[in-house]
């Protein structure tokens, strides 16, 4: 009684360069309460640590680390702390390009989704979203993320599974490329082939055993390896590979190689 209180609010907010994100906003609330509101955007809500309840359309739900919750944009809700210590969680906002005004129905009676596949590809999208330089892997993921949740709010009607398409998926490899160092974005690259960023990203999965942002990033990393060797400063060549900087190259580089590209760079000018 009358001691200082322990509340804590902490966030970080951002709008990356991926269509259809409106925001991200990832935040830690000890004791804040969130009063009833709306969204013009869908909201999709994962938590960390801890638990938050609400309340959607006079319903009471709750979201425990495992759950995927997906809130319809113009439908009020509010929110609060389930456990002693608050929660942690992590929001994308996302426009009516990525789900349609069709889901709002579906989603408000079952805005919490139990899928440990769709959770941890919710994880791996903002862990994408968090560095610049990963937009080709942040819509990828993004794409399927979207085809995951209209199977679970319109079962029957979402994406039937991976598809053979050989073709296509060889459209895209001379696409990516055509733009190793300038890059594309995986709405383009659907227009220009063209097909369904979903349908596009699995054709190409399922011909080269890549992700098609892993294929770039590979292609990248072999053209820096030959301007390393040719003694050029790792500075240099992040800009004329198409990395987004420095650290860019060097966090594909040490996953690719082993070494940084410093290292590299030393290791080739003593033999």
């Amino acid at each position: 009684m009358g001691g200082r209180s322990k509340d804590q609010r902490n966030v970080s907010a951002w709008r990356p360069r991926v269509p259809g994100v409106v925001e991200v906003f990832h935040a830690h609330y000890t004791e804040y309460a969130y009063p009833m509101h709306v969204h013009d955007a869908w909201t999709l809500l994962i938590v960390d640590d801890g638990a938050v309840r609400y309340d959607l359309d006079r319903h009471e739900h709750g979201t425990p680390h495992d759950t995927v919750s997906l809130l319809p944009p113009h439908v009020p809700h509010n929110g609060s702390p389930a456990t002693p210590d608050g929660f942690r969680k992590r929001v994308l906002y996302l426009d009516a390009s990525r789900l349609g005004d069709e889901l709002i129905g579906p989603a408000v009676d079952a805005p919490d989704l139990r899928d440990p596949v769709l959770r941890r590809r919710v994880g791996q999208l903002h862990a994408a979203l968090a560095l610049p330089g990963e937009e080709l892997e942040a819509e990828s993921r993004l794409t399927l993320i979207g085809d995951r949740l209209r199977d679970h709010l319109r079962p029957g009607t979402g994406a039937a599974g991976a598809r053979r398409d050989p073709v296509l998926a060889r459209r895209l490899r001379e696409l990516l490329d055509e733009r190793v160092v300038a890059g594309i974005g995986l709405t383009e690259a659907a227009a220009l082939v063209p097909a369904h960023p979903a349908h596009l990203v699995r054709a190409f999965s399922g011909a080269y055993g890549i992700a098609p942002h892993q294929y770039l990033m590979s292609r990248r990393v072999d053209r820096a390896r030959r301007l390393l060797l040719a003694g050029r400063a790792p500075a240099d060549v992040a800009g004329a590979t198409g990395f987004y900087d420095q650290a860019h190259l060097t966090r594909h580089f040490k996953r690719l190689v082993g070494v940084t590209p410093g290292r590299y760079r030393a290791g080739g000018a003593r033999t």
